[in-house]
């Protein structure tokens, strides 16, 4: 009797089970193609249970190699910066009077809100460094070159964007290494010919930084900036899904190729979890302090940087005067330009000096001028509007808290008159 029971539930979930597959459209397993997860065309012609298995079969090119992954590592980190921005944004209070007890709430009132943070703070610097090395790697392999232009520069825009995620997150903490290092980074691109002062006046939204501007900042960050990514990579991932990984400069003999699923997937897996594990690991060890709240009235006597771009614009700014970051954006954009100029097939850099200048000037310089930001500490004399006086944000406790310290209240009850 129990035999049979379980013989007709059996015959139930098969016929289920067989519906389901007949029901579902293939084209689902798009997603999964999108992610990373599956590799090549998904036939729609076939039940999608085929159609993955189909796909699981599928062979990259034998010369795909660990040299490929950095893309999939800045994703992998683009993915890290929506989840942990969107906890942050849980406990984030936009507004000048509880930016900066929101995030000393975070840090020390919310389990674990400190790594979150951190985990924040670290993959924004990171995925800078993983997108230079990946642009580097299609650079100078000369795969920027038809058919595959439209991915080059959806590529660089991408990597522009990240700039200014990590431009307009830079001001959200709200205390004084983040208010004066937003306020020289907004002189600094308001010396830029044409662009710069009327951006400058749309971002500022006040003759200072003030909290008009970390609205604008916060909306930018959340709100506009995520559509834009994210329709940047649906084009940048469907160009590659379209050409496939580029062919090396040298021919080689023809092979099978490699294995989709388990060899690359597993590959993947293990690039994804290592990465994972170095970025905790830095965030554990290496926190991001918190300065004084930000006072618009006192420059602080020695600024911090705790983001990449921030310190590559602080050095342009020192040693090239107003011009350096114009420079770097018109190098960028020659870059961007690129394919549109150089329809040359032969893929060596050699027969093409200067089109290698143009790279170096732009891959190079950034990694220098960003070892060269790091050693920069003092205040510039021209930075900021310090004569123009408005009230400061309500003053927190004289150092950020550390993870020992008793856990602020939350900003509900540290504010309870609220500014309309």
């Amino acid at each position: 009797m129990i035999r049979r029971v379980w013989e007709a539930i059996g015959a139930a979930l098969r016929r289920f089970w067989e519906d389901v597959k007949a029901s579902t459209d293939p084209s689902l397993l798009g997603v999964a193609r999108f992610l990373g997860l599956l590799y090549g065309r998904i036939d729609t012609r076939l039940p999608i249970d085929q159609a993955l298995r189909q796909s699981l079969r599928r062979r990259l090119p034998a010369h795909a190699s660990w040299r490929h992954a950095f893309g999939g590592i800045t994703y992998l980190f683009f993915i890290v910066l929506v989840v942990t921005g969107a906890l942050l944004t849980f406990h984030y209070r936009p507004s000048a009077q509880e930016a900066y007890q929101s995030i000393q709430y975070i840090v020390a009132g919310v389990r674990l809100g400190w790594l979150v943070r951190d985990l924040h703070v670290w993959a924004a610097n990171l995925i800078v460094l993983t997108a230079l090395v990946h642009m580097a790697r299609v650079f100078f392999e000369g795969t920027y070159k038809p058919p595959r232009e439209t991915n080059w520069i959806a590529g660089l825009l991408l990597l522009f964007v990240v700039f200014a995620f990590g431009a307009t997150g830079y001001l959200l903490p709200w205390d004084q290494w983040a208010y004066w290092t937003v306020t020289e980074g907004l002189d600094i691109l308001a010396r830029v010919p044409l662009i710069g002062a009327p951006v400058v006046e749309l971002l500022r939204a006040d003759p200072i930084v003030s909290g008009a501007t970390l609205s604008r900042f916060f909306a930018v960050h959340v709100i506009i900036l995520p559509w834009v990514a994210f329709s940047l990579l649906v084009l940048h991932f469907a160009m590659v899904r379209k050409h496939g990984i580029a062919p090396p400069k040298q021919p080689v003999p023809e092979s099978r190729g490699v294995l989709f699923f388990p060899h690359h997937l597993l590959r993947s897996f293990m690039v994804s979890i290592a990465v994972l594990m170095v970025t905790i690991t830095v965030a554990i060890f290496y926190p991001r302090q918190i300065g004084d709240p930000a006072n618009p009235a006192a420059p602080p006597g020695v600024l911090i940087s705790s983001w990449v771009g921030a310190d590559v614009a602080r050095a342009l700014s020192y040693y090239l005067g107003p011009w350096g970051l114009s420079a770097f954006i018109v190098i960028g954009i020659g870059l961007a330009l690129l394919p549109l100029f150089d329809r040359d097939p032969e893929r060596s850099l050699r027969r093409h000096p200067g089109v290698t200048a143009l790279g170096i000037a732009f891959f190079a310089g950034f990694v220098l001028a960003w070892v060269v930001g790091r050693q920069l500490r003092n205040m510039p004399p021209q930075t900021g509007n310090v004569p123009v006086q408005m009230p400061a944000a309500t003053p927190g406790p004289p150092r950020a808290p550390n993870r020992a310290t008793p856990a602020p209240a939350r900003p509900d009850t540290a504010h309870p008159r609220r500014q309309p």
